[in-house]
């Protein structure tokens, strides 16, 4: 299917082929990814609930679709009325002269459902409903309807959109099927940036944030509670239209994440950044989200591991989705970041510095070739190191620009320049200072950034086509975001989509002894232990592995031993180990939990306790997370998660963002800790995770005790919970 995502949209003639229209479904017979190709470049459009009042949610649509030169049929439907805004109308769906391809809903309550299944049966493609009170307000009955829709439009081919939808906004087609009033306040101009959102406001805000900097948008569609289509699977239709050159998400629940995976494979295989906010990263935005979108919100966590995977750069909050979209749209292949900073302020070569060490970026050194031509062209008051300090001396020379840049260029060590101007004016050649850095961005490809906070210095270098902040944060702080979104990009060329999710229970918790077994099948070490149920077994066992030993509590009642007393470490020998047996066992009887007999295990001496997990996530499958291990590891968490399928050198990088991460590479006279023995074993637990003949849902190992570089590590502690 060839789909039009410019402006030349032919008008399709009436399909007369339809004849009369009868209540039985009539299935669509094209891919529900070409379904929603035909929702951003449809040939008709039926509103239902059409109105002439262009300041309804009826009457919206008709008013942007003539505004904007939509070139395909339009069918208002309203029982009471000949005409709505110039078109002729017709009293329901069942009058129309053809079946539309997509019917915006704009009725309310049972109404809605109604008039989905009515769609359904006449061949539609694509319903945007953008009625609300559905499981946004009720998670119950609500959701229970957006359940009738789905099955009823599942069964006739056809996808909904919505709902609680603002809409869709196709400029480049011209097909804006949406209700807000923003694109009333600011009128719309195609452009190569792209806006999916589940939230109606989110789709609008950052294009008015980004249509105040000139920059054109073409897409801005709003999902709504994705009871149908999601936001990941809209976005991986719209990232195929080739004229889209940055795509922005805003997310607050993830119930598919194969949508979005999908998505960055196209994105990764145009090179088309993806930048997503994913809200609901505290408890109280998590509470926020349910109540909007009727979905629970996912753990922050797992979700931003996802996002990293998958190339996505997830930013913090509004400001940040756009703060570097010019950047984005440059064009620049960037080799590195490293970051050259040139002011005529001290005081902006410093804060440049600082904004760049904490977001990431390195201070380029510059060679010692590169200082001492610097050293020719600037006044011997001024700086040559990086940050360059230019001082007054830009006042009294107007070819400073022209000199130093073309050094900077020169340099190997410099992959991006911040310019900062804080003051300048009357007697400044501004113009020349413009044009020569102009002409060093387009000769250099270098990516840069200019901060200036008055406005007539900063419109002379945006009329030469240059990017410009108010402040040195600012840029410094969009080009780290650019800067390390690409690399984030290229290191997730090799990304896999994610495992398929399975439903699972709570489960149910083995004890330690089994835990440990199981583990050992498949491949763990695991510390050198005895079960024992008596105290002739007590003895047998402190005599067979030596002195010291452990003595632990074994209970598939009990998770964390420790704080209920039921670990003894250091035990020096038999008559120790047997009195640590009778006391453990009073204490699982005074706390009525199952006594299964208690653990006798060698005493590690490993270096460092590490703690390696796992689980099944509903929504992205197989998640581990790897950390600083030992009883404080709640309290002072440092840990990192990766999703399932991951290489060892995915696990490796994960230790290197580690707090803990120096001890891998040995620190004063210690020796570098075993990290490819815990790449190895946390490699094989994603593997367990994902085999479905295992029926494991949960794995705890806490301590994992490393040895140094070649010792490997060790299981000394389990919890595994297997599926009911």
């Amino acid at each position: 299917m060839h789909v039009h995502f410019g402006r030349r949209v032919r008008r399709c003639p009436p399909d007369h082929g339809w004849g009369v229209i009868t209540p039985r479904a009539r299935r669509v017979s094209t891919t529900p990814r070409d379904a929603l190709r035909a929702a951003l470049s449809p040939k008709s459009v039926a509103i239902v609930g059409a109105s002439e009042n262009p300041n309804k949610i009826g009457g919206r649509p008709l008013l942007y679709l003539a505004r904007y030169g939509y070139q395909g049929n339009i069918y208002p439907v309203n029982p009471n009325r000949s005409q709505v805004q110039g078109h002729r109308a017709y009293p329901d769906l069942a009058s129309l002269p053809n079946a539309p391809e997509v019917v915006i809903i704009a009725l309310p309550g049972d109404g809605a459902v109604n008039a989905v299944e009515t769609c359904s049966g006449i061949g539609v493609k694509v319903a945007v409903v953008m009625s609300s009170g559905f499981g946004e307000v009720d998670a119950a009955e609500g959701k229970a309807k957006e359940a009738r829709m789905r099955a009823v439009a599942r069964g006739a081919g056809m996808r909904i959109v919505g709902p609680n939808s603002q809409g869709l906004a196709n400029f480049g087609t011209g097909a804006v099927l949406s209700f807000s009033t923003m694109y009333n306040e600011i009128p719309a101009q195609d452009g190569p940036v792209a806006i999916v959102s589940q939230s109606g406001a989110m789709s609008v805000v950052p294009y008015a944030l980004l249509r105040s900097r000139g920059i054109g948008v073409r897409h801005s569609h709003a999902t709504g509670n994705d009871c149908d289509t999601t936001v990941g699977e809209l976005a991986s239709v719209v990232a195929e239209d080739p004229e889209v050159k940055l795509l922005l998400l805003y997310v607050e629940s993830i119930s598919d994440a194969r949508s979005l995976a999908t998505l960055a494979k196209i994105a990764r295989d145009r090179e088309l950044p993806v930048i997503a906010l994913k809200s609901g990263r505290t408890t109280a935005g998590q509470e926020a989200a349910r109540s909007h979108t009727g979905a629970l919100a996912n753990e922050d966590r797992v979700v931003q591991a996802f996002l990293e995977q998958q190339g996505i750069w997830r930013a913090r909050h509004t400001a940040e989705l756009v703060a570097s979209a010019e950047l984005y749209l440059k064009g620049w292949k960037p080799r590195g970041g490293r970051l050259v900073a040139i002011s005529n302020s001290g005081a902006a070569c410093v804060m440049a510095a600082d904004t760049a060490t904490q977001a990431g970026l390195s201070m380029a050194k510059l060679s010692s070739g590169a200082r001492s031509k610097l050293e020719k062209v600037l006044p011997s008051f001024a700086t040559a190191n990086n940050p360059i300090d230019l001082t007054a001396a830009l006042l009294s020379n107007s070819r400073l620009f022209s000199d130093i840049l073309p050094i900077v260029a020169a340099d190997p060590g410099a992959d991006a320049v911040v310019i900062a101007i804080p003051v300048a004016g009357q007697g400044y050649d501004v113009e020349a200072f413009a044009r020569d850095t102009a002409n060093f961005a387009n000769e250099t490809g270098l990516p840069l950034a200019v901060a200036a906070p008055q406005a007539t210095i900063a419109n002379a270098f945006r009329d030469k086509g240059l990017t410009v902040f108010a402040t040195e944060s600012e840029a410094v702080e969009a080009l780290a975001q650019y800067l390390s979104h690409v690399k984030l990009m290229q290191d997730s060329r090799r990304a896999a989509g994610v495992a398929e999710p399975r439903e699972h229970g709570e489960g149910v918790m083995l004890n330690e002894s089994d835990a440990l077994a199981l583990l050992q099948r498949y491949g763990f070490p695991v510390v050198e232990h005895d079960l024992c149920r008596t105290e002739r077994d007590v003895a047998k066992a402190v005599a067979a592995l030596g002195q010291p030993v452990v003595i632990k509590a074994c209970s598939r009642d009990v998770v964390h031993k420790s704080e209920l007393g039921l670990v003894r470490l250091g035990i020096p020998d038999v008559e120790a180990a047997l009195h640590a047996f009778r006391e453990v066992g009073e204490t699982l009887e005074k706390q009525g939990l199952k006594n299964d007999g208690v653990i006798v295990a060698r005493m590690s001496r490993g270096r460092r306790e590490l703690m390696l997990g796992g689980k099944l996530d509903p929504v992205f499958g197989s998640v581990v997370i790897v950390g600083d291990g030992g009883k404080f590891v709640e309290a002072m968490p440092d840990a990192q998660v990766l999703i399932w399928p991951f290489q060892e050198d995915d696990v490796l990088s994960a230790l290197s963002r580690l707090r803990i991460a120096p001890l891998f590479t040995g620190v004063r006279d210690e020796p570098p800790l075993d990290s490819t023995a815990v790449a190895s074993i946390a490699v094989k637990l994603g593997q367990l995770l994902a085999d479905t003949s295992a029926e494991v849902t949960n794995v705890d190992i806490n301590p994992l005790s490393l040895g140094a570089r070649g010792e490997g590590c060790i299981a000394l502690d389990a919890v595994v919970y297997l599926r009911c």
